[in-house]
């Protein structure tokens, strides 16, 4: 089989890092641009050097065009210009794997839109072990829908936006179970003297501190007994192997509406 060439925009951060020496040490994909904003400091660097790997061959570039120019996929961890990096991917028939979370509902309905044409998968976490918490909160919160639901993440200190995408997406998962809107339940955080918990609200609590590269838990109690979902990550390598998993997926996908990790994984 040819190998998949694949562009990681955001290739000088943290995840992007992770996914370019992956991409490297892979027998099916090669390393075909790395891309950071203008004026970033490791621009002209080789990809692979800076991420503790050698024989990328590939330095860091701002031209997003010349990279997907020579790609067949594109990995976006980057949290700006997501909608326009993902319209000049489906320009040149690539297809784009998205991670950025916290996008606004006006971005999510452009990826929608492109997706009847385009190949693209857009999940809140790449994560194996979280997808498959997200069928099992289907799941549960359909067996014990009339138990308190209460969601807490924790992620480490230099996190920018809270909730989580991930845990934002439990909770929606949660409330469709429930035949609710998450809108309409969710309750963020408690403080002072807020009255007895109802019985349709969803509770969200997000932790920040240290290095925590990520954990989630929902919590589904009632009289005598609680029962408790928790996925903890302890390395980002979670969720770069998640996200080459569906560049792989997308190989052989047809266009027509986005996919998610529900997809990848043959869970849906």
């Amino acid at each position: 089989m040819e190998k998949t060439r694949v562009c990681v925009i955001g290739a000088a951060g943290r995840m992007g890092r992770r996914l370019v020496a992956l991409i490297v040490e892979s027998e099916d994909l090669v390393l075909s641009g790395a891309v950071e904003a203008p004026g970033n400091p490791t621009i002209g660097t080789d990809a692979g050097a800076l991420a503790g790997v050698s024989c990328a061959n590939v330095k860091i570039s701002d031209d997003l065009d010349a990279a997907l120019a020579n790609s067949d996929a594109v990995i976006n961890f980057s949290t700006a210009g997501v909608v326009e990096a993902t319209r000049k991917a489906m320009q040149q028939n690539c297809s784009a794997v998205i991670g950025t979370t916290a996008l606004p509902d006006a971005d999510k309905a452009a990826l929608a839109e492109m997706a009847k044409t385009g190949r693209i998968v857009f999940a809140p976490n790449y994560s194996v072990g979280v997808n498959l918490l997200f069928h099992l909160t289907d799941m549960v919160s359909r067996l014990l829908s009339d138990y308190d639901c209460e969601i807490v993440e924790m992620h480490h200190n230099q996190k920018k936006d809270a909730p989580s995408g991930t845990a934002e997406r439990l909770g929606e998962i949660a409330a469709a179970a429930r035949e609710q809107l998450y809108k309409d339940v969710i309750r963020h955080g408690r403080e002072g003297v807020v009255g007895a918990r109802t019985k349709t609200e969803i509770g969200m609590h997000a932790l920040r501190g240290g290095d925590v590269v990520g954990d989630h838990t929902v919590i589904f109690a009632t009289g005598g007994e609680r029962v408790e979902l928790t996925h903890k990550a302890s390395s980002r390598d979670t969720f770069a192997k998640g996200a080459l998993r569906a560049v792989r997926f997308l190989r052989d996908a047809a266009p027509g509406r986005i996919y998610d990790m529900q997809d990848v994984l043959g869970l849906r």
